[in-house]
């Protein structure tokens, strides 16, 4: 954040030649600036570069309110939070004034008296990009107070009249004048309260118990709703989407490598976890995503995949204390402490009843073997399935150290099989390597080149 300009009066401001911008104008002129400069307007949000991203461009071009639609973990409030970038970053507003208008333009009784009064006296104060943005998650309980306003009986009792403009009080999209306002999950609003919104997203003026204020909102309204709410917990009335520029649909990432992105950028861990692992849980969501058990009205969340790694990382702490290990780094073992604590987090169809757990454990096995697949194809596996097949066996879980994994595994003869299974994963640590290895046995047994056996603390390959 740079500092803010030093001029405190509408004076100063004309004389430093400030030319004032309606919203959209702004928002146009910042977006095509950072395109033609080959910024990205839209950092941390992935997947969404060829599908979502243009029509939204568009539709900011337009100068249009949007609503984004789009089942849960779609990146929506991502979406909206980050066009706070597309805002200058300094913008003067009256100072005092309860709208944040700017010195130019005031649109209030008590703003419009002082300029008058104080003429190019009238002081001037800087609002930094990040104060004029709103967010608003929409709850059955919201009121027309809340995002439109109301009369303060607190004014009146100071001795004003019901006819005074000065004893309103205005709500949050009044107060995000100049600026953006966000609404999440607009279907929860009651309909009484999307109604009061009509005014305010055509005409631009306010209207409360019996008032109606002609003030020149300059604000851009955006929304956000999943698709199935229109049935479920509500709808967005007819008239309030006609009065929305834009009606975007939001996705989930369509690439594999958009998705391991979306992992690595919110997943909060307190472990090493190796990009094989990272790539299984990705597996894992968008296998849930095409699960005909899971019902997809409903979704499987980007937060699926992100509470899975931060799970897993947490097994790998917990053994790292537990075995006093120096480097805590997830292996295979923890991918099933994930599938225990996961379920929660998906909704299944009704004929799955009972079915859950087991349909969990069959799409993550699948995940595997495909990534074991991707990483592994064309080593000769053959050594270490000759070496099991003579007697020995490999014990692992998620008791058992790194280095006790490595120290019991059997001896290949000549064969660089371990070091060609660690380099396809650049796994250089202890900890690394043993989850290299453990990825490559859970691939001969998922392939049925070994036997397993497990009793939930220590699992054993032979």
């Amino acid at each position: 954040m740079t500092q803010a300009p030093e001029i405190t009066t509408v004076g100063g401001l004309r004389a430093s030649g400030h030319v004032q911008k309606p919203l959209r104008a702004e928002i146009r002129d910042n977006l095509l600036a950072k395109l033609r400069n080959g910024e990205d307007p839209w950092p941390g949000l992935h997947g969404l570069e060829d599908t979502v991203i243009p029509q939204l461009e568009r539709a900011l071009l337009a100068g249009h309110d949007v609503v984004l639609l789009g089942e849960r973990g779609q990146g929506k409030t991502r979406l909206l939070r980050t066009m706070v970038g597309l805002l200058d970053e300094w913008t003067p507003v009256i100072d005092g004034s309860e709208l944040g208008e700017h010195p130019y333009e005031p649109i209030t009784h008590a703003s419009q008296l002082r300029a008058l009064e104080l003429g190019d006296r009238l002081p001037v104060t800087w609002r930094h990009r990040d104060e004029r943005y709103a967010e608003k998650l929409a709850t059955p309980d919201t009121s027309v107070a809340d995002l439109i306003g109301d009369v303060d009986p607190m004014k009146v009792a100071e001795g004003r009249s019901l006819g005074d403009p000065d004893t309103i009080h205005f709500g949050l999209i009044p107060r995000s004048h100049r600026g953006i306002v966000a609404i999440n999950e607009l279907p929860d609003l009651a309909e009484r309260i999307q109604v009061a919104m009509l005014n305010v997203m055509e005409e631009r003026d306010i209207q409360i118990r019996g008032y109606v204020l002609r003030l020149p909102l300059d604000v851009l309204v955006m929304a956000s709703a999943n698709p199935e709410d229109y049935t479920n917990r509500g709808r967005i009335i007819t008239p309030l989407k006609d009065r929305f520029g834009a009606e975007i649909r939001t996705h989930y990432p369509l690439e594999l490598d958009a998705e391991i992105a979306v992992i690595r950028q919110e997943a909060d861990l307190v472990a090493e976890v190796p990009d094989a692992l990272i790539e299984i849980l990705a597996r894992f969501t968008r296998n849930l995503r095409e699960s005909s058990s899971v019902d997809q009205r409903s979704g499987v969340s980007a937060r699926f995949a992100i509470a899975g790694a931060e799970t897993i990382a947490a097994s790998a702490l917990h053994r790292a204390a537990v075995q006093g290990e120096s480097d805590a780094v997830a292996r295979v073992v923890d991918l099933e402490t994930a599938v225990e604590v996961l379920r929660g987090k998906i909704e299944f169809e009704a004929g799955e009843e009972g079915r859950e757990t087991e349909v969990l454990t069959h799409l993550l096995r699948t995940a595997t073997a495909e990534t074991v697949r991707h990483h592994f194809r064309g080593l000769d596996f053959g050594p270490l399935v000759d070496a099991i097949e003579a007697g020995a066996m490999i014990t692992t879980g998620e008791r058992v150290a790194a280095r006790d994994v490595l120290s019991g595994l059997p001896a290949l003869g000549e064969s660089d099989l371990y070091d060609r299974i660690c380099e396809r994963l650049s796994a250089t640590s202890d900890g690394e390597r043993a989850c290299a290895v453990e990825l490559a046995l859970e691939g001969l047994y998922l392939a049925r080149r070994v036997g397993k056996d497990t009793d939930g603390i220590e699992t054993v390959y032979g």
